[in-house]
């Protein structure tokens, strides 16, 4: 019999910080447990786990694997059993400088669309700075300020963030939804979740985001980088306004 996928809370809700879940699957070696619902975001889509606490016990990593959501403990505690109730806590610090830092990304990734239609060949984030690849070659000259302003300009705009669900075949026959230039969606995945920045950016996405652009702040522009021929890299950091 396959394992219950997690429900994962986050898909709906990033602001949710604080839940109880009942475990349905230990392993003892790696002292990690799965559970019926998670808050916690599992590494992945450039975007890094969450950390915070689960049974009064720190998490140091966060996993998923088929549809299972697995939760690494640090510590030498008593691990609970299958069946027992968990509360969790997030780190909210580092859950909102995350949420903050990828709608930064989806607001680049917007204005570099709408304004050249240049896709993202990659991409990384940490709380409060990130790395994003586009397809570049060369780079148009000021670009790095020019993008900055402009980025600035929408996050000032206060735009709202709209989460949906779409199935998968009706998601995958709008070309503008998939901003990646290789489809990074597994084939098991029925149903789609976009994020909407309104009159801005719209793409299919797993993350976790901010209600509206302003929550962000600001963006500085670091530097921009060649990776190679087609390849040219922006590095950012996250400000308050």
């Amino acid at each position: 019999m396959l394992p219950m996928p997690t429900d994962m809370l986050f898909l709906r809700d990033a602001y949710v910080t604080e839940f109880d879940a009942i475990v349905r699957d230990i392993d003892a070696g790696r002292r990690r447990i799965a559970l019926d619902l998670s808050a916690f975001y599992p590494t992945g889509g450039g975007q890094p786990h969450d950390a915070g606490s689960l049974a009064g016990q720190p998490v140091l990593d966060v996993r998923k694997e088929d549809d299972q959501v697995w939760h690494t403990l640090g510590g030498d505690g008593t691990l609970p059993a299958v069946g027992d109730p968990v509360h969790g806590e997030i780190d909210w610090a580092r859950r909102h400088a995350l949420m903050r830092t990828h709608t930064a990304l989806h607001v680049l990734c917007g204005v570099i669309w709408n304004t050249y239609g240049k896709a993202v060949t990659g991409g990384n984030m940490e709380p409060l700075s990130a790395r994003m690849d586009f397809e570049f070659d060369p780079l148009p000259a000021d670009f790095g300020p020019t993008i900055e302003a402009r980025v600035n300009e929408e996050l000032a705009a206060d735009r709202p963030i709209e989460v949906s669900f779409l199935p998968r075949d009706v998601a995958l026959a709008d070309p503008d939804l998939i901003r990646t230039k290789v489809n990074l969606i597994p084939e098991s995945v029925p149903e789609i979740r976009i994020v909407d920045i309104v009159g801005l950016d719209k793409q299919a996405d797993g993350g976790t985001h901010v209600r509206t652009t302003g929550e962000v702040g600001r963006i500085r522009v670091v530097k921009t980088e060649s990776k190679g021929k087609g390849n040219k890299r922006i590095r950012l950091e996250v400000l308050d306004a």
